[in-house]
């Protein structure tokens, strides 16, 4: 009879002798996938995922597999799917993937996740994935399994079984490798990171933190500032006031206020308004206690729950009707973020512009109609009615400008033009929104020409996207289709057609002129000396006569990745230029990628917060953020002649990074 020991012994062999035979057949099928013609492609991808799935099951094969994640994707594996464009993949999907009941489905998972993992570890490099986009994909996908690397389990989770336990060895695994020794405390670090940046999508933040808060409450951490800083993020949804500090559930918390003093009441609408702007997120207890105080006949506590300042409540003595009404038509437990917008609304002052109470009125009746409402319902669910999202999505786009987010689609365009919007002419972006809205269109003009969304053929927005607010859903398709049409109609002019499509897209208050480092016929640099120098006469305090920027300019980056190498063409808003704190001139702007902070490499490494940036904001040292600018608008009445006023050492700086950059190829 073999012993324990000896069927162990036996049982190892076996295991690698398994491993290796499949890892054979990985590497033949590999190699037949990349010498296959890209009509059998489909085929040799099938049997290399089904190789993949086998090993999935071996105790050594996820060893084997992430060891070929490089070949897999030089091979041409994702080629054809979704998982081709790993710069667009979502974090919040990868978990209930790795769960599907199709082992083709998972193991083409395990394989795009393993590719991030190799190139956040160095062992690869990706055109379109970053190290550290790689690294903070990775980070997220494991804040929204914590529970799953701790190996915590419900009902729910045993009834899966293997494949349970299957993804639970990929994330800790993956957890191993990026040196994730605290997950938490990483994790923590990047919520705030991205909550200092206010953007309006805080979705997969809010997920993050109800991980975070089952982890705390199953495992807990060592006292420190990382518990300090995760407690802070969990207290902020689950309990930020007093009354609600154990998390009772709103019914159980809406019983508990109807017998407070009016002085308990005030403690809990400063305890509500504090959390809100220390984090820019909003609890559902919030969301009740704002809809049961707006009812409380003794005393205003509307305008503490907001916590509004001089502005905020200039603007509620004013328009207290309207302002009630925003509220409980917008702010449902299914749209708690509106009541920051509101917030942010009501203290940028924008009632007091005379279109605005009226087109905010209109709102309130406006029905969203046709394939509108179907996209609406399609990103946002049933719960509550089209109009009340978009009704809470319009309280946030004109509160918070600078938190537009494309998602993950080519439409910086759009998302820029909305931004600029708000920021600029809210009551424009009102009317837009009215007109998508009823008639499922937008019409706009490009010099005297009509031009009808409903008219045009469907843009690189498809029919628009459904990871991103309300507002955006609602325009992106349409405005996507517009740019594109005036792109057409600048065919055949001389020049890159951004002087042309950005005055008219996005408003009056674009400079009519344009200065583009490249030559669209030979995409090589021309007059690129020049194109610097217009840039610091235009934009540079010091050479300008101390002209502030008095509204957004569009302007178009090269983007470059951390080893600065060219990404692509990037579309943002330049918003300001002025000394930081330590006397640094820099330029902030707005990026509409979700996530302003980036490496850029060469040491190009934009800032969003502790260089005076305001939240939204990006911001570069003004050589730095130059030495990326391809294209800019300047005032036609200047001339395109800039006079030589700035230093040669500064032009000569700025030359330097960009042809060891993005210029590198196109001297």
């Amino acid at each position: 009879m073999m012993n324990t020991t000896d069927e162990e012994q036996h049982h190892a062999i076996d295991s690698r002798a398994q491993d290796a035979r499949l890892s054979h057949d990985l590497d033949v099928t590999i190699d037949q996938l990349e010498a296959a013609e890209p009509e059998a492609k489909l085929a040799h991808q099938q049997a290399v995922l089904a190789v993949v799935g086998q090993l999935l099951q071996t105790d050594g094969g996820i060893d084997v597999i992430f060891a070929r994640a490089a070949a897999m994707d030089l091979a041409g594996l994702f080629v054809g799917s979704d998982w081709d464009a790993p710069e667009a993949l979502r974090p919040q999907i990868s978990g209930n993937t790795l769960l599907a009941e199709e082992p083709d489905l998972v193991a083409l998972e395990v394989a795009s996740l393993f590719r991030f993992l190799a190139v956040a570890t160095g062992a690869m490099r990706h055109r379109n994935l970053h190290q550290d986009h790689a690294r903070h994909f990775l980070t997220q996908v494991l804040a929204l399994n914590v529970r799953d690397i701790f190996g915590q389990s419900d009902e729910a989770t045993r009834a899966l079984g293997a494949r349970q336990e299957q993804k639970q060895a990929i994330l800790r695994f993956i957890s191993e490798h990026i040196g994730l020794t605290d997950v938490l405390g990483v994790l923590v670090t990047e919520i705030w990171r991205l909550l200092e940046q206010r953007s309006i999508q805080v979705g997969v933040v809010k997920d993050m933190i109800v991980q975070i808060a089952i982890a705390l409450n199953e495992n807990g951490t060592e006292p420190g500032s990382e518990r300090l800083g995760a407690e802070r993020l969990v207290s902020a949804l689950f309990g930020p006031t007093v009354a609600s500090l154990d998390d009772p559930g709103v019914d159980a918390y809406r019983e508990r206020i109807a017998h407070f003093d009016e002085a308990a009441l005030s403690r809990e609408a400063m305890g509500f308004a504090r959390a809100m702007h220390d984090t820019g997120l909003v609890s559902d207890y919030h969301v009740t206690f704002l809809l049961y105080v707006l009812d409380y006949s003794d005393r205003a506590l509307v305008p503490e729950t907001l916590g509004l300042g001089t502005t905020g409540l200039d603007c509620w003595r004013h328009y207290r009707r309207l302002i009630e009404d925003l509220i409980r038509a917008g702010v449902t437990l299914s749209t708690p973020q509106a009541i920051y917008g509101l917030t942010l609304m009501l203290e940028r002052g924008v009632l007091h512009h005379a279109p605005m109470v009226p087109a905010l009125e209109r709102q309130l009746q406006q029905k969203v109609r046709g394939s509108a409402r179907d996209r609406i319902r399609m990103g946002f669910g049933d719960l509550v009615s089209p109009e009340t999202h978009v009704l809470a999505g319009v309280l946030q786009i004109i509160g918070q400008p600078l938190g537009v987010g494309q998602g993950a689609n080519p439409t910086c365009q759009s998302a820029r033009a909305i931004s600029m919007w708000s920021q600029v002419e809210p009551d424009y972006l009102l009317h837009i929104i009215y007109q998508a809205s009823e008639f499922d269109a937008i019409l706009m003009h490009f010099e005297g020409t009509d031009i009808n969304s409903a008219h045009l053929p469907v843009g690189l927005a498809g029919f628009g996207p459904i990871d991103a607010d309300p507002v955006s859903v609602l325009l992106v398709a349409h405005l996507d289709k517009i740019y594109a049409k005036m792109g057409q109609l600048c065919i055949g002019r001389e020049g890159d057609p951004h002087r042309w499509i950005n005055p008219e897209f996005h408003g009056w208050w674009v400079s009519r002129d344009c200065a583009v480092a490249v030559d669209v016929a030979t995409g090589k640099l021309s007059d690129y000396d020049n194109f610097l120098h217009r840039f610091f006469a235009a934009y540079h305090p010091h050479y300008n006569g101390d002209r502030p920027v008095s509204h957004p300019q569009p302007a178009g980056i090269a983007v470059t990745d951390p080893n600065q190498q060219f990404i692509g063409w990037h579309a943002i808003a330049i918003l300001r230029v002025a000394e930081d704190q330590s006397g640094i001139m820099r330029v902030y702007f707005y990026n509409p990628n979700n996530d302003s902070g980036q490496d850029w490499g060469g040491g190009v490494v934009v800032s969003t917060s502790g260089n005076g940036e305001r939240s939204g904001e990006g911001s570069l040292e003004f050589g730095h953020f130059l030495s990326r600018v391809y294209l800019f608008h300047d005032e036609p009445l200047r001339g395109s002649k800039a006079a030589q006023i700035s230093s040669s050492a500064e032009i000569r700086d700025v030359k330097e990074q960009a042809t060891q950059s993005w210029a590198a190829d196109r001297l």
